[in-house]
């Protein structure tokens, strides 16, 4: 089994299955106000990059970063539920990283939902710690954002 991330247009039809069934489960999971996910369009401006991990060739996960005025943000990170466990997700990550520094960034953040405690483990795995709202976030109970030092 090989794992690689790729760039990938977000239109991509395997792309968008992945985004509708993330799409599916967080307002599933969450009212409205709480869904803080990029729509199709939003993907695809300039300030984005979007990734595919793929499993042999194909497409299992994505993930993106949205650059800011000063950090990135962490976006649309999700892994099809057949490719958990694959290490689909921190390959994602790992690349999400490595391309914050490499664009000479210093920080990254990300807004999660309470409950996905899989994903947690994984951001703090790789150096994420709970803080409070950035950028536009704000308050929320069901809300939790990430941040990291990139060094």
């Amino acid at each position: 089994m090989t794992v690689t991330v790729e760039p990938c247009d977000p239109r991509d039809p395997a792309a968008v299955a992945l985004l509708e069934q993330s799409h599916a489960l967080m307002t599933e999971m969450f009212p409205a106000e709480s869904c803080h996910f990029l729509s199709l369009d939003a993907l695809c401006t300039d300030d984005i990059s979007f990734f595919a991990g793929t499993v042999d060739g194909v497409i299992m996960g994505c993930g993106a970063i949205a650059r800011r005025s000063d950090y990135t943000e962490v976006k649309s990170m999700f892994v099809d539920p057949s490719a958990r466990g694959k290490k689909v997700a921190q390959h994602i990550l790992e690349h999400l990283i490595t391309l914050s520094g490499d664009e000479g960034f210093t920080q990254m953040y990300l807004e999660t939902g309470v409950g996905l405690d899989a994903a947690h483990a994984l951001y703090q795995k790789y150096g994420f710690d709970f803080c409070p709202p950035f950028g536009d976030y704000v308050e929320d109970p069901l809300s939790l954002c990430m941040h990291k030092i990139l060094e």
